[in-house]
């Protein structure tokens, strides 16, 4: 079974086409990077709020830029994005060419900036778009009392939409791949139809003229002040892009280990190791039949037996439960769910996770 698809896969003799493998391994790279600084952000914002706190509330923009900054760069020098020359990949416009052009040679002005734009502003406003859900879904869920405005009602039916849109979203990417895999399109990928441009990759005399260019770069010499400059800000960028090219393996395994180390399971590890004895939980004044039972999974809503949706802790007792079972359980009852102790609306307390 495996020869007899091999060839969906592998890319024949002669072929200038990376095949499905190389080319959805460089969208992760990208798709990977993002996570990983924001990853470390949040270790350093966790260390010391006041001094990098900028930064977590920022990141966004400041990651876009450095992203512009990067593709602009690589665009210009390798005429690829930054994960495309990470896999000897080079991007040129989509038509008959019988001579294809040398990576050094740059792409055109037209598909340049369509690429820029596609490799830098689709992400951003995709994950600007994700965070928007987000939040509004939270706000739907802790919105008690039905949306009496327009505006209520037209972000609930923009909620109610959104998983289809995505769902057509990637689709759209999915279908495109199927069509490259077997041949079918010159694109894996939407976004490279749009820029008018495929991927094919870097030959023997790609390699050798960019070898020159890189060589012919740190040998000239010149006293005008623009090209010091200029010749300053390329430096600063090619520095910027080889740190990340060859830094990239130990960054993973670093960030990997922050990750271990940050995780809620060595952070338990190390409170039961270091810190005090843990007090018992409340006693239970009620044990009737209406009284709710604790759930073995311990982010399940003891009421409604879900996981719980925006977590809510009652002060007099501890425990935690959805916002809305809660509070209707409360209005109604005048009681904790688990202890029966005493308790009046006032003693919700809304627990809030350090991503919102």
């Amino acid at each position: 079974m495996a020869e007899l698809g091999a060839h969906l896969t592998a890319p024949s003799a002669g072929d200038d086409r990376p095949s499905i493998f190389e080319a959805v391994a460089q969208d992760s790279l990208m798709a990977a990077v993002k996570p990983a600084l924001q990853h470390l952000v949040k270790v350093l914002v966790e260390s010391n709020p006041g001094r990098y706190g900028f930064l977590w509330h920022w990141f966004d923009e400041i990651y876009v830029l450095l992203d512009l900054l990067l593709q602009q760069h690589y665009l210009t020098r390798c005429s690829a994005s930054f994960s495309e020359n990470f896999y000897t990949l080079k991007r040129i416009p989509t038509g008959d060419h019988r001579q294809q052009p040398l990576a050094t040679a740059g792409l055109p002005k037209r598909q340049h900036w369509k690429s820029l734009l596609l490799l830098v502003l689709v992400p951003y406003l995709k994950g600007k778009l994700e965070k928007l859900v987000s939040s509004l879904r939270e706000e739907d869920e802790y919105s008690i009392h039905p949306p009496s405005s327009s505006w209520k009602r037209f972000y609930r039916a923009f909620l109610a939409a959104y998983p289809f849109v995505n769902m057509t979203w990637e689709g759209w990417f999915l279908i495109q791949q199927l069509c490259y895999i077997l041949g079918k399109a010159q694109h894996h990928s939407p976004m490279l139809r749009l820029a008018g441009v495929r991927l094919v990759r870097l030959t023997a005399e790609d390699m050798q003229a960019l070898e020159k260019k890189l060589a012919g770069a740190t040998a000239s010499q010149t006293h005008s002040i623009k090209t010091q400059v200029q010749s300053a800000v390329r430096k600063a960028l090619a520095g910027i892009a080889f740190s990340l090219s060859t830094g990239l393996s130990i960054s993973v395994f670093f960030l990997q280990f922050l990750d271990w180390w940050y995780s809620s399971e060595n952070q338990e590890t190390i409170k039961s190791l270091t810190a005090l004895p843990t007090p018992p939980p409340p006693m239970h004044l009620d044990h009737g039949a209406g009284s709710a039972l604790l759930p073995k999974l311990k982010t399940m809503c003891p009421l409604c037996r879900k996981i719980r949706v925006n977590a809510t802790a009652l002060s007099t007792s501890g425990f935690v439960f959805c916002y809305r079972c809660v509070y209707n359980y409360v209005k109604t009852h005048q009681r904790c769910p688990i202890t029966g102790y005493a308790t009046e609306l006032q003693h919700l307390v809304k627990l809030y996770s350090p991503e919102s």
